[in-house]
C-alpha cells in the first residue's frame, strides 16, 4: 500500500480513539451470551422462548447456575480463589492431595492448561485452504496444541446431504490437506458437529424442514423422529470419514431455543415425570450413544449450557455424564470465577470425568463487531487460569479458544480471522504462561512482527508480518476513518449542510463561490478511500472467497462509500448544469 494511502485523511487524528468495550451502545446483545434460567436449561418455559438478552445482565454472559449447591465458605477462602490464589489448606498433605498435585503437572503446564484447541468457525468468512496452511504455523508458535474444526456447511457433505454443502465449501482434497498440514505442526484436530441446536444450516432446506421441533423455526432438531438420529448419524459419518485418529468429536448441543415447544414434545411432555431437561438429555445421550457405540475410541463433546441448570439428581441419573465431556463456555471479562469452580464440582459428583473450558478470542463483544478489543478476551483468559488453578487438575481436559465469525447462521459476520490474531495470540501466550506480562508481550510482537501491541485499546494501523497482517491495518483504517470522515463533510461542513443540502442537490441548484470551498475536498476524499478499499479488497480476495468478500464490503463499505460517491456525482450534475 502506498504512503499516501496510509497518510491521514480529512478528520482523522494521529492515532485511533480510545475506545472500549463499555462504550458500545446501551442494550448491546450478545447472542453468544445468552444463558439459561432457573427452570429450564436456558429459560423459563412460561418465558419468552428465544428471548435475547442484554449484554451486561447477569454479568455479561453467566448463567444462573439453577440446582447448584450454595457451599458455605469462608469469606477469606472465598476472596482467595475469586483472585486466583490457592484456598487455605492446612499443612499436612493427604494422600489424595499429593494425588492431586501430580494430576495438576500432568493436565496443567506452566500454569495453564495442557491442550489448547484453537476454534475455527467456518460457518463466516470461511479463509481459503491456502491462508489456514500459513496461518498454521504460527498457531502452533503460539502455544496452540489443536484446531476445533466447526464446519457447518463449509464441509463437504455428499448424497442425501449434499444440499447443506455450500457454494464455497471445502473440497475433499481441501479438507485432508488441511488436516494434513495441522498433523505435521503436532496440531490435534477435534470436528465440531451441532446435532441438536444451531441446526440452521441443515433444517432451512426444505429436504429437512420436516425434521424440525418447531415448524416455522429451523435452529432446533425435532428429537422425537428416528429420522434425526438417521440424519445427526450420517453427518458424522461423513465427517469422521475424513478424520484420522480422532480422540474426540463435539457435537454441539447449545442453544437449543424452543425445545419441548414442539407438537410432538408438547405430548411427550403430558406424561408423567416427562421434563425438559429429560427430553434434552435424552437426546444428548441418543447422539452421544451414536458416536460411541460406531467409534469406540472417541470421546463426544458437548457445550454445557444446556446442563447447568439441570438438577444433580436428573443429570447424574440421565446416563449422559458417563458418555461426555462438558465444555463450560462464558466469554466474559469478569468471569465470575467461584461460580465456575461450584458448577466443576457439581459436575464432577454427577459423574463426568472430564471437564473442558471455552474462552474466547473473537467474536463475542458485538454481533456486527469489526475490531477486536484484545484486552477484554485476555481479561477473560486471565479469569479461566483463575477457574483453573481452582479446581481439581485431574479433572480439566482442555480448553477451546472460540472465534465466532457469526454469532448464528443468519446474522451479519463479526471480527475477520486475521483481524483477530494478535488478540489469538495473545490469549495463547497467557494460557501457555499461567499469565501475562510484559516479557510475554514482547515475545507476541517479535511472533507476529509487530512493533507495539495494544490490548487496552483496538488496535492502531501498526503494520505486523504475520499472514493477513495487511487486513488488519486496512480493516481499522476503514472502521475508524471511513463512515467518520464521510459524515464530517456531509453532516458537519456548513457549505454541504447549508448550500448544498437534500433540495438544491434534487434541484440541481449550487452557488459558483461556495462550490469551490468543498468540491476538491470531496472529490480527494473519494479518491483515496476508492484506492484504500480497493487494496482492502484485493488483500481479502487473497484470504477469502469472493462472497465474503462482498457481504463484507456491503456491511462495513459501502453505505459511506455510497454516500459519498452521491455527492460528488450530484456535485458534478449541477456544475454541469450551472454551466
Amino acid at each position: 500500500m502506498s504512503s499516501a494511502r496510509l497518510s491521514r485523511l480529512p478528520g482523522e487524528s494521529n492515532r485511533p480513539p480510545s475506545r472500549n468495550a463499555s462504550e458500545k451502545p446501551a442494550g448491546a446483545l450478545h447472542y453468544r451470551a445468552k444463558v439459561g434460567a432457573a427452570q429450564g436449561p436456558h429459560r423459563d418455559r412460561g418465558a419468552a422462548a428465544g428471548q435475547y438478552r442484554d449484554a451486561g445482565a447477569e454479568g455479561r454472559g453467566q448463567a444462573p447456575y439453577a440446582g447448584v449447591p450454595q457451599r458455605q465458605a469462608k469469606a477469606i477462602d472465598a476472596d482467595r480463589r475469586c483472585r486466583g490464589q490457592p484456598r487455605a489448606r492446612s499443612q499436612k498433605q493427604s494422600r489424595a492431595e499429593r494425588q492431586h498435585a501430580a494430576g495438576m503437572e500432568a493436565s496443567m503446564e506452566a500454569g495453564g492448561p495442557r491442550r489448547r484447541l484453537v476454534h475455527l468457525d467456518l460457518k463466516g468468512a470461511p479463509p481459503r485452504a491456502s491462508y489456514l496452511a500459513e496461518v498454521l504455523p504460527l498457531l502452533r508458535a503460539l502455544g496452540a496444541t489443536g484446531l476445533l474444526l466447526e464446519y457447518e456447511d463449509t464441509f463437504p457433505y455428499a448424497g442425501p446431504l449434499e444440499p447443506l454443502r455450500a457454494p464455497h465449501a471445502y473440497s475433499p482434497g481441501e479438507v485432508r490437506a488441511v488436516l494434513s498440514q495441522a498433523r505435521a505442526q503436532g496440531l490435534e484436530a477435534v470436528p465440531l458437529v451441532q446435532t441438536f441446536g444451531h441446526m440452521e444450516f441443515v433444517l432451512k432446506h426444505k429436504e429437512f424442514a420436516h425434521l424440525r421441533e418447531v415448524k416455522a423455526f429451523p435452529n432446533a432438531l425435532n428429537p422425537h423422529k428416528e429420522e434425526s438420529r438417521a440424519l445427526v448419524k450420517a453427518m458424522v459419518d461423513q465427517v469422521m470419514a475424513l478424520h484420522e485418529d480422532l480422540k474426540w468429536f463435539h457435537i454441539g448441543c447449545d442453544e437449543v431455543y424452543y425445545l419441548g415447544e414442539g407438537e410432538e414434545s408438547k405430548q411427550w411432555l403430558q406424561q408423567q415425570d416427562n421434563t425438559p431437561e429429560k427430553l434434552c438429555l435424552s437426546h444428548i445421550k441418543a447422539v452421544a450413544s451414536c458416536v460411541t457405540s460406531s467409534y469406540p475410541t472417541v470421546t463426544p463433546i458437548v457445550w454445557d449450557d444446556m446442563l447447568r441448570g439441570i438438577s444433580e439428581e436428573t443429570l447424574a441419573g440421565s446416563g449422559v455424564p458417563q458418555l461426555v465431556q462438558p465444555m463450560i463456555w462464558d466469554y466474559a471479562a469478569d468471569l465470575d470465577v467461584e461460580g465456575k469452580v461450584l458448577l466443576i464440582e457439581k459436575y464432577r459428583r454427577c459423574g463426568f470425568s472430564k471437564v473442558w473450558f471455552a474462552s474466547a478470542f473473537k467474536g463475542a463483544t458485538g454481533v456486527n463487531q469489526s475490531l477486536t478489543l484484545i484486552g477484554h478476551h485476555l481479561k477473560n483468559h486471565l479469569q479461566w487460569l483463575k477457574v483453573a488453578s481452582n479446581s481439581p487438575a485431574d479433572v480439566l481436559e482442555g480448553i477451546a479458544l472460540t472465534g465466532w465469525q457469526r454469532y448464528d447462521h443468519f446474522s451479519v459476520l463479526c471480527e475477520l480471522l486475521p483481524v483477530a490474531i494478535p488478540s489469538l495470540a495473545v490469549c495463547l501466550q497467557a494460557l501457555k504462561n499461567g499469565g501475562y506480562s510484559e516479557k510475554i508481550k514482547e515475545n507476541v510482537e517479535k511472533l507476529l512482527g509487530m512493533s507495539n501491541l495494544e490490548t487496552e485499546t483496538f488496535m492502531s494501523t501498526s503494520l505486523g508480518t504475520f499472514p493477513g497482517s495487511n487486513i488488519l491495518t486496512l480493516v481499522t483504517q476503514v472502521s475508524f476513518y471511513l463512515k467518520s470522515s464521510v459524515n464530517e463533510l456531509l453532516e458537519r461542513n456548513r457549505y454541504v449542510t447549508g448550500w448544498f443540502s437534500p433540495y438544491h442537490r434534487k434541484r440541481k441548484i449550487i452557488h459558483p463561490i461556495i462550490m469551490h470551498h468543498f468540491h476538491p475536498d470531496a472529490v480527494s476524499l473519494l479518491s483515496k478511500w476508492n484506492a484504500v478499499v480497493q487494496d482492502l479488497q484485493a488483500a481479502m480476495e487473497q484470504v477469502f472467497h469472493k462472497c465474503t468478500v462482498e457481504e463484507w464490503m456491503e456491511e462495513n463499505v459501502h453505505p459511506s462509500l455510497q454516500k459519498l460517491q452521491e455527492v460528488v456525482d450530484d456535485l458534478d450534475k449541477a456544475i454541469k448544469a450551472q454551466n
